[in-house]
């Protein structure tokens, strides 16, 4: 019964030594349950939802934060709201420019935005995406804190001074850097580092957009490539409670309002399959031609990097003179496209429009999204094919507005390559049940072609041209391997009785960091953490003994896939046992420098024992305990 009972046992909130009456500083005791609710959270599927809770509400705050600083910098180079709903208009405060203020907009923006990301942090450069996508695929989800401030202010700044780009990219890096700041803070392992990242991004396009489903979806498509249960959960939550502040705060309004539209006929499907082709076309030539300008910008520039948007803001503030219309993000003008107000000619020049002048905000250095550009985008072509086609066949087509709503969800799939997301956001924009087929089909269509057209998308594109590959994966598929291929021998054990100067001696003398405790009926007890011994050693605990430190791990067993082994190490610690299904008792050891070597050796070729390090003897292999055996069924 007593061993049942110690086998059973996991780590207490308080230290094991103050169970078995040893001696030790009482003041110590907070510190050390502090670091016992760390590591519940750090380890456990309750603490990473607590923590998603944390970065959602953390997300909602900042998106709130950052519209007030977008509305605020707006009017203070614009003088208005949202200079896009009055295109044309002098500047209150500067009667004598009339229009012309539009020129010097951009300049004076950029003098202000460049120095501050080329000092403080040059990711936040661009639309953001790719750079939170870099960091969950290469980096283990670490962004420096200081992104989520130099991004939130220069975006602003640079939407403010007429940057022709988009909130999306600027909240999703905000709300991922607060998910990565806040799982390094709690040192949390990179698989659930990176989940945080992407609910941070979740938690920001649910409250800066009103569309909590969208910032779900687009979460795990894009930034994590990832629906496994774990990350649905800790996105929705993250997702919803940013989604509840940024209502509460904003109101329970979606940032675009759209009118409702239906299906007139059923001959209208293959026209939306046309529009669904023509938007792939559309969204790959957004890609390539903002790419285009951005290295055609590279080229030509020879000064400063912080002087860059500046001097490029004399070129963007000249194409706004033109055509205002493109000022900041242009929501009010892709309302009024929605709601057929503008001729075919114009409704192409916008679009055109949009698309340069995304392209040269990004390509001078200015920081914002191309999320809602080609949404604008989308629109425009939309309500273009719509006009034609309803001019065409009246009877057989609905408004114009329906084939513009449908174009917006097309591009941005044609763009982005997420049809899941596009989907959603545009049905939670809509609230309209009757579009999605139709959304669906253009939709589909328009990812399916743009993969054909281009291996890149707007997102990814940025990164391979830096050489980077975020689908290359890793030279070896763990989902094909098995625990066997790279397990070795079990290190020699531990005696439940073993002191703790004892245990102190022999982590200072083995190159392991975790050993396993064996008891003389050779049982597996558990496994001691070398950093547990070193605490309790710095705490001054006396009559401390191996099996009081052990703590219980699932056990694997032979034939399990290598990936699910891995997850259970990530989950569980940095080393467990391997036990035999058919009763021969602990048969190995896996730690993830096992994995590394598997890894790195591309083979499933048993690997030799490393020189130095000690394993146990032939035979003596030790028998799984049944609580052991529950866990690997």
């Amino acid at each position: 019964m007593q061993r049942a009972g110690l086998l059973a046992r996991r780590i207490a909130p308080t230290p094991p030594w103050t169970r078995s009456g040893g001696s030790r500083p009482a003041v110590t005791l907070p510190r050390r349950s502090l670091v016992r609710v760390v590591d519940e959270i750090r380890g456990g599927s309750t603490g990473l939802l607590v923590l998603a809770v944390l970065v959602g509400a953390g997300a909602g705050l900042g998106a709130v934060a950052f519209r007030w600083l977008i509305g605020t910098a707006t009017r203070l180079f614009s003088g208005h709201p949202d200079y896009a709903a009055v295109p044309g208009a002098a500047h209150p405060h500067l009667p004598a420019l009339g229009r012309w203020f539009v020129v010097l907009a951009p300049v004076a923006a950029g003098l202000l935005y460049g120095p501050l990301v080329h000092r403080f942090a040059r990711e936040a450069r661009g639309h953001g995406v790719p750079e939170v996508m870099y960091a969950v695929a290469r980096r283990g989800g670490r962004i420096r804190a200081r992104v989520a401030a130099v991004k939130a202010l220069a975006s602003a700044l640079c939407i403010g001074g007429g940057g022709s780009v988009g909130r999306e990219g600027p909240i999703v890096q905000i709300g991922s850097a607060l998910g990565s700041t806040v799982g390094q803070w709690v040192r949390l392992p990179e698989t659930r580092l990176r989940l945080l990242v992407a609910a941070g991004a979740a938690g920001g396009i649910s409250a800066t957009f009103n569309t909590p489903v969208a910032g779900v979806f687009f979460a795990l498509e894009l930034i994590l490539a990832d629906f496994a249960v774990e990350s649905f959960a800790a996105v929705v939550l993250a997702a919803v409670t940013a989604g509840v502040i940024g209502r509460a705060i904003l109101g329970d309004v979606p940032f675009l309002r759209l009118p409702a539209f239906q299906v007139a006929s059923p001959w209208e499907y293959l026209l939306f399959a046309v529009l669904g082709l023509l938007a792939a076309l559309v969204g790959v030539g957004f890609s390539r031609t903002l790419y285009f300008i951005e290295d055609l910008c590279d080229r030509l520039w020879r000064g400063p990097e912080w002087l860059r948007p500046a001097v490029g803001g004399v070129l963007l503030g000249g194409l706004l003179l033109v055509l205002p219309q493109m000022y900041g993000v242009g929501y009010p003008v892709l309302g009024d496209a929605v709601a057929g107000r503008y001729a075919l000619v114009f409704l192409l020049v916008l679009l055109a429009g949009k698309i340069l002048a995304t392209s040269l905000t990004i390509g001078i250095g200015g920081s914002g999204g191309v999320f809602a550009p080609s949404l604008f985008v989308g629109a425009m072509l939309g309500a273009a094919f719509g006009a034609v086609v309803h001019a065409t066949l009246p009877g057989l087509t609905g408004p114009t507005g329906a084939y513009a709503l449908v174009g917006m969800g097309a591009v941005f799939a044609g763009a982005a390559r997420t049809p899941i997301t596009a989907v959603v956001i545009m049905f939670e924009l809509t609230g309209e049940y009757s579009i999605i087929l139709p959304l669906m089909v253009a939709i589909a269509l328009a990812a399916g072609l743009s993969r054909l057209l281009s291996a890149d998308t707007i997102y990814t594109r940025k990164l391979s041209r830096r050489g980077v590959a975020l689908d290359a994966g890793v030279p070896v598929e763990l989902d094909r391997l098995t625990v066997a291929a790279a397990a070795r021998p079990l290190p020699v054990p531990l005696a439940p009785e073993t002191a703790l100067g004892e245990l102190a001696a022999r982590f200072a003398a083995d190159p392991d960091t975790v050993l396993p405790v064996v008891d003389g009926q050779g049982e597996f007890r558990g496994v001691v953490l070398a950093a547990e011994v070193e605490a309790a050693t710095q705490d001054g605990a006396v009559d401390v003994t191996a099996a009081q430190l052990a703590r219980t791990v699932p056990a694997l067993r032979p034939e399990q896939p290598l990936e699910t082994a891995l997850a259970e190490l990530i989950r569980n610690g940095s080393a467990l046992p391997v036990v035999d299904p058919g009763g021969g008792g602990v048969s190995g050891w896996l730690t993830h420098r096992e994995i590394l070597h598997v890894v790195a050796r591309g083979s499933t070729a048993p690997r030799p024992p490393e020189p130095g390090r000690p394993a146990t003897p032939p035979g003596a292999a030790v028998e799984p305990t049944s609580s052991m055996a529950a866990e690997t069924r």
